[in-house]
């Protein structure tokens, strides 16, 4: 196989769905050995593209070639016969299997196995894992995993075939930057061995270091292709927004005095972290970052009592709070934003409104226990509007949102109730950039009326261009606190790791 040979092409790919057109002739081709971005906002019809490739959906018009072989359509078992794998965004493991048996479970069905052998599962699993250089406990059923081995399992069961074209879309999501080093480096040997490999993420810096080419949809147009070192991540955020996205810090100056609204003293919970204390103003937006592991997401998990501290104090509003269930954190007034809103912050089959109400159906009842219909119907078109929700009204389904407006119905649910503090793990995880400028304004409009604002995450630009402050949290305990100036990329990220 040579480096110019052409495995994939799309031409004049039209989908619409209920008179929207969602994909309009977009054309696409991959050769050989090549890393092709395929960028966008949510929305853009990336997902949709991915899924007519892959034979999940059929397209309206056009044409698919896979190893020269044209189709008016594909199905997903063709596709993967033709060597097309994909790793979607939400992974598509089975929680109550193994992380081996999910590794193998396609190249089992692959081969029409009738029996599956422990031995072979196992061998198949071990040999991918050590080829990535990961630790994953592949006994340990899917659903005990962390997001980030999830998704590490998930890009191992598509390595296991032998893919002639892999899409990956938002691979590096839950990864560190070690780990995102390691899965570029397998990349790299898959480029050499010919596989041609569609890299779709949010991270546009990612992008540049790993992509040949790129490919970028707005409104389900191709509106900028061409060769990798013609962009900058600048230029792709403005071909993907169609405006300047800014990358200056966006926060005001605090004012100063005043009692603090949340402190923090001595927190710590046995083998996760120790000795936090910090405290949060009214109206501060706080960065709590750290590598994978390092404790940060616990010390969220604590305060809102997930996973309740075993030791210190926790003092909100200048009251001291005992917080040793859920029930007491949203009591304290504490609301959260979890990692993966998928599986923890949403009713994925409900309605925008029920889930958005879900938090605070306590405030709309009446003294008879009812709840006042019309009163929540207003406030959630109200929400619905202020958070600039694109769908086509709070009864569509949560299921059928984007990435973006996911977040934002999780988003709003909190503000419905009102937090004191509202904490954030990952609120921009899987989201693109216009999107994410739209969320932290959110936030910075909520910490101007006063609310305090806690995020989580390892999206060093947004911290710096969104925080106060930022806590650095390796090995279980905060080892330092940046304010100021002292904010930038290249400060925070050798304070993490070293």
């Amino acid at each position: 196989m040579t480096s110019s040979e052409q495995v994939l092409q799309v031409r004049g790919i039209v989908k619409t769905y209920g008179g929207v057109r969602a994909l309009d002739s977009v054309s696409l081709s991959l050769t050989s050995g090549e890393v092709h971005c395929l960028a966008g906002e949510n929305g853009s019809g990336k997902s949709t593209l991915i899924k007519i490739i892959s034979g999940v959906e059929r397209p309206d018009s056009g044409e698919i070639v896979i190893g020269g072989e044209s189709h008016a359509h594909t199905t997903p078992s063709g596709a993967i016969a033709a060597g097309v794998q994909v790793i979607y965004q939400d992974f598509s493991l089975f929680p109550n299997l193994t992380a081996a048996e999910n590794i193998a479970m396609l190249s089992e069905l692959a081969d029409r196995r009738k029996l599956s052998s422990r031995r072979r599962i196992r061998a198949a699993a071990e040999a991918i894992v050590a080829d990535l250089g990961l630790h994953i406990d592949l006994d340990a059923d899917v659903a005990d995993l962390s997001v980030a081995d999830r998704q590490l399992i998930a890009i191992c069961r598509a390595l296991v075939g032998e893919a002639r074209v892999l899409i990956m879309d938002e691979p590096t999501t839950a990864l560190t930057h070690s780990e995102v080093q390691r899965l570029f480096a397998i990349v790299r040997r898959l480029q050499e061995r010919g596989v041609a490999v569609v890299f779709v993420s949010h991270k546009l810096d990612e992008v540049l270091a790993i992509s040949q080419h790129v490919t970028v949809l707005r409104n389900g147009a191709v509106v900028a292709s061409g060769p990798a070192g013609e962009y900058t991540a600048r230029s792709i955020a403005k071909s993907m927004t169609g405006r300047d996205v800014s990358e200056e810090r966006l926060v005001d100056d605090l004012s100063t005095g005043g009692d603090p609204l949340l402190v923090v003293e001595d927190l710590g919970r046995e083998g996760a972290f120790s000795d936090a204390s910090f405290s949060l103003a009214r109206g501060e937006i706080l960065g709590i970052t750290g590598l994978l592991g390092s404790g940060r997401s616990e010390i969220a998990e604590a305060l809102f009592g997930v996973a309740p501290a075993d030791t210190g104090t926790i003092t909100v509003n200048g009251t001291e709070r005992r917080i040793r269930s859920i029930a007491d954190g949203v009591n304290a007034g504490f609301g959260y934003v979890p990692e993966d809103r998928l599986t923890q912050g949403l009713f994925l089959d409900k309605s925008i409104a029920d889930n958005m109400v879900a938090s605070s159906l306590d405030k709309y009842r009446s003294k008879t226990l009812l709840l006042d219909r019309g009163r929540i119907s207003r406030s959630m078109a109200d929400l619905f509007s202020r958070l600039r929700i694109k769908a086509p009204n709070v009864q569509a389904p949560v299921r059928s949102l984007s990435g973006g407006n996911a977040q934002r119905v999780v988003i709003a649910k909190w503000l419905d109730r009102k937090p004191s503090v509202l904490m954030l793990n990952g609120p921009t995880v899987g989201v693109d950039i216009g999107s994410k400028e739209e969320i932290f304004a959110i936030l910075r409009a909520q910490a101007s009326e006063g609310m305090g604002i806690i995020v989580i995450s390892d999206d060093i630009p947004e911290l710096v261009s969104s925080c106060h402050r930022v806590l650095i949290v390796r090995a279980g305990r905060i080892v330092s606190e940046i304010a100021g100036d002292e904010i930038e990329v290249d400060n925070i990220q050798k304070r993490m790791t070293a």
